[in-house]
């Protein structure tokens, strides 16, 4: 995305926070191409016979990104980040019921009874959700930047940017962050 329509997208974001809903329209084009390309990152992760496609996740992000409240978004940074937070959310919601159904329905999943999602691939969708909830307590700084990273697609100084930070602090934090989910990840289940 260029800078013009960067800077355009940062203004229909303002404008649509403001209460303008003609700003809405003239923004769903501008940012449906990368909030395409965001969903199709997130759903190359998940198992083979997984049955949403990228429009029906954008569909659902979008309707929970609105969903009755006034946008809150600072810039197009932080709208993306939010929008690939919220199809995340959207993936790891259909993880967990998908595990509920097939333990019988309304069983409480308990950490020892999680299964890889998708054994050839080796990823499981509701454990890295599991450790990123842990790291965002730990520091929701270094949660947003992985975040921003590995699910929006945002580089580094993007995610600088969005997170008020300098480009080399983003550096550190994903570093930690990184080493911080391969040891969550890599642990034994217990």
């Amino acid at each position: 995305m260029g800078t013009r329509a960067a800077s355009d997208v940062t203004g229909l974001l303002a404008a649509w926070k403001g209460g303008n809903e003609e700003a809405f329209r003239a923004l769903m084009p501008l940012v449906y191409g990368e909030l395409r390309r965001i969903a199709a990152s997130h759903l190359r992760r998940e198992r083979p016979d997984h049955t949403l496609q990228p429009t029906a996740l954008i569909h659902e992000a979008y309707l929970r990104m609105v969903g009755g409240q006034q946008p809150q978004w600072e810039d197009r940074v932080h709208f993306f980040g939010i929008a690939s937070r919220l199809m995340r959310n959207i993936l790891v919601d259909a993880a967990r019921k998908n595990r509920a159904e097939k333990r019988g329905g309304g069983a409480k999943e308990q950490l020892e009874d999680l299964v890889v999602v998708a054994p050839e691939r080796g990823f499981d969708l509701v454990r890295l959700d599991d450790a990123l909830k842990d790291l965002g307590r730990f520091d929701e700084r270094k949660c947003q930047a992985i975040e921003m990273k590995y699910f929006g697609g945002l580089s580094r100084d993007e995610i600088a940017s969005a997170l008020g930070t300098s480009p080399a602090s983003v550096g550190r934090d994903l570093r930690f962050a990184e080493a911080w989910l391969r040891r969550e990840l890599l642990a034994p289940q217990t």
